[in-house]
């Protein structure tokens, strides 16, 4: 049947190729297929099958192709005589499962031209040589205790190198073995596909009776003649979830805390619970119930879990010795619970599950644990009532004046309650303290504008110290409002000030400053004096900061002005102003060009320093010679001058005689009644006298308001620099020398005024009135007065010989007391 069919199919090909050209033409058929098991063990070569033409003439046969000459290679060969295919090796299904081959046949005429061309196939047949493979060969899964039961807690995946479409390549999973066994929980497999499982369980998981599991799963396939399987490992690791609560078993520590203590700890609170120890489901976390004022807090130690009581704010155990609070406890994680109710023969079990949550609590959970903590009582510190004390006083007061009276109280019920006032921070030592009384005086005139003031007020720390034991301090505050006065001078702020020349009126600002408040200071009135009519002029009168109006008739140069500046009280000073007036065309700047122009060469400077300092040395040698005084000679023993005065005579009149060489000067009064009267002291009239009286009173006002002035730059020289207040000073001599008086003319109104007075005491009869005598005992025993102690000299008996042995300073003394002695 074979021949037949092979001889019908080259009929048809010659009779195609002869209508349709003459050119013989050649094609491929696959007319046949073969078949070999795959990893036949042989014997090799054995015959696969043969492949026969119907040829009258002799042909060559040839083979090549996948299984010959292309991979696998070498596994076939035929026969060049007979066409037999013979197989010469093993073939892997895995690795080809079809070989295909192209059958050539050539006459013997010419080896090289093919006379026939056929297609041959060999199917490998699959035989059960691969066992299932997972993927990954162990498992690891770790599921949580509160894990509700039919869920899948690991997906398994396996393969098999054979056919997939044969029993061989189609396998099943089934479980070999758990361990540990418990009776809470069972797992299953459910498959998701052909190679791929889950494994579930069913019941409860307890970490308790079991933390990790192993589970062992084979995948084992269908083949009909042997069936190959293989095994994979899970290993289920059980994490601790909090199925078990905490509770409260005790506590230690004192329980007690001293008043006044903050951030200690008084108490610990003791927990059991079952659940893994460090886990957060074995973590406590603990609340304080009725502690509305928040005294206490509540922390976990991390190592222990006990609830650590710590005092956040002081306790009084006047207003309460003992206080009761409550602790609740709960875990960092909610709470759940797993019970198995039935077993039935089905997929899941029956269980009864909580699971706690928002607004979901376990029945009677949580349970208050009741804590006492005594409070002990110690010595409290007194108190300043009130705590900040505010007074006012105003600035000059005299010295000692008294501020107010500090008072305190002693909170204390069991403890001494006496205590005394003392000082604390008083930077410029304004005040002092009496220490039993509490009464605050002055200790200095106090001045509104010094610097250590902040918006007119001082402040003051006062400490109150009981006498407990340990002795306790309170802390009190003294703010001192100062209220202001007039004793501050209206000052301009710069004394010099450069303006153009200019055919046009012009005008420059001027201010002045008080250190005063108002209504004592601003706004000021600012006056002209001098001959500045048509030249200058102030616009307007009156402000902070004014107008100096310059006219087009002033020349340029320096020009010295005189400005009477007052305050809104009209307390007034008046001040030199230099206005330099100078061509800004040539130079902009007319202080510049005062200073320049006050420029000169080195040696003309070296020639006035010279001068002025042989100036200065002439001036200090008159100075010298005109305050030199005179020495009197001491009188020896034989000096005629030397006199005794008498003292504690019975006539009328003073005690007090000034001596024949002192001139006597008669009072101004006496001048006035007797014009014609002249006397002399030292070479001055009397005229003068009077003239220099009338001179120190006008210096005496005048003195008074340089010392104001005086006052009011030295305030300034606190906003100032040291150097800026001196400059001030020094133009303060210059602007106001009329102040000034020479230091000599002083010491002469002071000589005549003192002999003034010595001459109206020695007037006998006319200042000093007669006296009546006053009776300070009678005659008869003496009073005894049991109050007076007794009074006892010590008799001690004089030696008349050491007033022999004096100075000669003292012999016309001794000569007049006790002449008895000089014989």
């Amino acid at each position: 049947m074979r021949k037949l069919t092979l001889a019908l199919f080259l009929a048809l090909y010659i009779c195609s190729v002869a209508v349709h050209s003459r050119i013989r033409q050649k094609r491929a058929w696959i007319i046949d297929s073969f078949n070999i098991e795959e990893e036949n063990p042989g014997p090799f070569p054995y015959l696969l099958g043969t492949i026969e033409l119907d040829r009258k003439y002799l042909v060559n046969f040839r083979l090549h192709g996948s299984g010959v000459d292309k991979e696998p290679k070498e596994v076939l060969k035929i026969n060049q005589r007979n066409g037999q295919i013979w197989v010469h090796k093993k073939v892997d299904y895995e690795t080809c499962q079809l070989l295909q081959l192209i059958f050539e046949a050539t006459t013997n005429v010419s080896s090289d031209k093919v006379d026939t061309r056929l297609g041959v196939e060999v199917k490998i047949l699959d035989i059960n040589d691969h066992a299932p493979v997972f993927s990954p060969p162990h498992y690891q899964a770790t599921v949580d205790e509160s894990t509700p039961q039919g869920q899948v807690v690991a997906t398994m995946n396996a393969t098999d190198g054979d056919d997939s479409k044969t029993p061989n390549g189609t396998f099943s999973f089934n479980i070999i073995s758990v361990t540990p066994k418990t009776d809470n929980v069972e797992f299953f497999l459910e498959p998701t596909g052909a190679s791929i499982t889950g494994i579930i369980f069913r019941g409860c998981l307890d970490y308790e009776k079991a933390k990790k599991y192993t589970i062992v799963v084979e995948a084992k396939d269908h083949g009909d003649k042997v069936q190959l399987s293989s095994t994979s490992t899970v290993t289920m690791n059980i994490t601790d979830k909090n199925n078990h609560l905490p509770e409260i078993t005790g506590q230690t520590g004192p329980g007690r805390v001293k008043e006044r203590d903050s951030g200690v700890e008084v108490l610990r609170v003791q927990v059991a619970d079952k659940d893994s120890p460090g886990s957060q489901a074995w973590k406590a976390k603990y609340t304080i119930h009725g502690d509305k004022e928040k005294y206490f807090k509540i922390e976990t130690d991390p190592k222990t879990n006990e609830g650590v009581i710590t005092v956040l704010k002081a306790m009084d155990y006047e207003e309460q010795t003992s206080r009761n609070v409550s602790i609740s406890v709960a875990n960092e994680v909610p709470y759940f619970s797993c019970e198995i109710t039935g077993r039935p023969a089905k997929r899941l079990w029956d269980v009864k599950t909580f699971n706690e949550g928002p607004g979901k609590s376990l029945p009677g959970f949580p349970k208050l644990y009741l804590v006492t903590i005594a409070v002990e009582d110690v010595n409290d510190p007194p108190e300043f009532v009130p705590p900040v004390r505010k007074v006012g006083i105003m600035e000059n007061t005299k010295l000692g004046t008294h501020l107010c009276t500090l008072e305190a109280k002693d909170p204390d019920k069991t403890f001494a309650s006496k205590f005394h006032f003392t000082k604390g921070e008083d930077v410029d030592n304004w005040i002092t303290v009496d220490p039993e009384t509490g009464e605050v005086f002055t200790a200095k005139v106090l001045d509104r504008e010094s610097p250590l003031l902040k918006n007119s007020s001082y402040s003051v720390i006062l400490y109150v110290v009981d006498n407990g034991e340990p002795p306790m301090t309170g802390t009190g505050t003294l703010i001192i409002q100062v209220g202001d006065l007039n004793d501050n001078l209206p000052i301009l702020e710069v004394n010099t000030l450069g303006m153009c020349l200019s055919d046009e009126v012009t005008m420059t600002n001027i201010t002045a400053v008080d250190l005063d408040l108002p209504p004592y200071s601003s706004p000021f009135t600012y006056e002209l004096l001098g001959d500045v009519k048509g030249k200058w002029s102030i616009d307007p009168t009156s402000g902070t900061t004014v107008h100096l109006v310059k006219e087009n008739t002033v020349y340029s140069g320096v020009h010295e002005l005189q400005i009477k500046v007052s305050d809104n009280q009209g307390l007034s000073l008046t001040q030199n102003l230099s206005v330099t007036v100078c061509d800004c065309t040539s130079t902009p700047n007319c202080h510049l060009r005062r200073s320049s122009g006050a420029q000169v060469g080195s040696a003309a400077v070296s020639i006035m320093i010279c001068t002025f300092l042989l100036l200065l040395a002439i001036l200090l040698m008159a100075f010298l010679i005109s305050c030199k005084h005179e020495k009197k000679m001491i009188m020896t023993d034989d000096e005629p001058g030397w006199r005794l005065l008498e003292s504690n005579i019975e006539t009328l009149g003073t005690d007090c005689k000034v001596p024949a060489k002192i001139t006597q000067v008669e009072s101004i009064q006496t001048l006035k009644a007797k014009p014609n009267l002249i006397s002399t002291h030292d070479g001055i009239s009397m005229q003068e006298v009077i003239q220099q009286n009338h001179q120190q009173d006008y210096y005496d006002s005048t003195f008074q308001k340089e010392q104001l002035l005086r006052r009011s730059l030295q305030r300034n020289s606190t906003r100032r620099s040291y150097r800026s207040y001196h400059s001030s000073m020094d133009q303060v001599k210059r602007n106001y020398s009329i102040y000034s008086v020479d230091d000599f003319q002083l010491r002469q109104n002071l000589l005549t005024q003192i002999n003034q007075n010595l001459f109206h005491l020695q007037a006998p009869g006319e200042e000093l009135g007669d006296y009546e005598p006053h009776c300070y005992a009678y005659e008869g025993e003496p009073m005894i007065d049991p109050q007076l102690d007794a009074i006892s000299l010590p008799e001690n008996d004089f030696n008349p010989n050491v007033l022999t042995n004096l100075e000669w300073q003292f012999n016309k003394l001794v000569s007049i007391c006790r002449p008895d002695l000089m014989s």
